[in-house]
């Protein structure tokens, strides 16, 4: 394996700097196996990690062992090699979408005020497209039940939008079959066929609309955020009677887009990310 002495020392380790603590130095082994696996994309074994930290392979060992028993990095039974632990990204998922709803949760009020509609702020999770925070008008006494359902990504414009970000080659991959799971009795899209060229018409315009296709009387438009990677991590949806939005749905969907930009330059996207402007 090639050594990670170089990569690592960019950022000195954190005992180096006379913070020379058990917590400290278990942060100096998480950074070490995280520069590596950035580098070489494969694990990384304990002489390696010793090597980069600067101490001993009995002290580096004793601590791989608690930080494993921990769930903060885990070790491959066969090449015996460590990576980050589950827990890590669970941390990580959390922050990452506690940091979501911090950034969006202005400019969805700003649209509730505006439209006085539900606003709801979606992610991707697999096939699946989850609410994790809802705005609601006083009227809106419905909205809040979305937060932590999941439903078909499929099915909605908040999903769609998300989707369309993947690429048609991974939507082939989640999306097995020609025939679409869940289809709701008043849902357009029943094939993955179908599926594709919305994705194609969503990355055109940049936003997605659906006219009653998730619930008779709904209508709804969407459009992503992006994060400084440039990567769709989360779409703001408005849904609301189609009385009150009959003949605005596309001019609301380019309104979204310029709202998602916004909140997108926010986490860091940088001008002229597709999708977000």
């Amino acid at each position: 394996m090639e050594r990670i002495e170089s990569c690592y020392s960019r950022n000195m380790p954190r005992s180096s700097q006379g913070g020379d603590t058990g917590f400290a130095r278990d942060l100096d082994i998480l950074e070490a196996i995280s520069t590596a696996i950035a580098r070489t994309h494969a694990g990384v074994r304990l002489t390696d990690i010793a090597e980069a930290t600067g101490r001993e392979k009995s002290q580096v060992s004793r601590a791989l062992s608690r930080l494993e028993a921990a769930g903060l990095v885990q070790r491959d039974d066969t090449t015996r090699q460590f990576v980050l632990g589950w827990k890590l990204f669970h941390f990580a998922g959390m922050t990452a979408e506690a940091r979501l709803i911090m950034q969006a949760r202005p400019a969805m009020q700003e649209l509730v005020t505006s439209l006085g509609e539900t606003v709801h702020l979606c992610v991707l999770r697999g096939t699946d497209c989850v609410t994790v925070h809802s705005e609601v008008p006083n009227h809106g006494f419905r909205g809040l039940a979305w937060v932590g359902i999941a439903a078909p990504a499929h099915t909605l414009t908040a999903g769609r939008v998300l989707l369309a970000e993947i690429g048609d080659a991974q939507l082939r991959r989640r999306y097995a079959a020609e025939d679409l799971p869940d289809v709701p009795p008043t849902g357009h899209i029943n094939t993955r066929t179908e599926l594709l060229a919305e994705c194609a018409r969503i990355r055109s315009r940049g936003y997605a609309v659906a006219d009653e296709e998730f619930e008779s009387g709904l209508v709804g438009a969407s459009a992503a955020l992006h994060d400084f990677r440039g990567i769709a991590v989360a779409s703001i949806n408005v849904a609301a009677p189609k009385a009150r939005l009959e003949g605005k749905l596309d001019a609301l969907g380019r309104h979204l887009v310029q709202v998602c930009h916004k909140v997108s330059t926010d986490l860091g996207a940088r001008t002229g990310t597709r999708g977000a402007g």
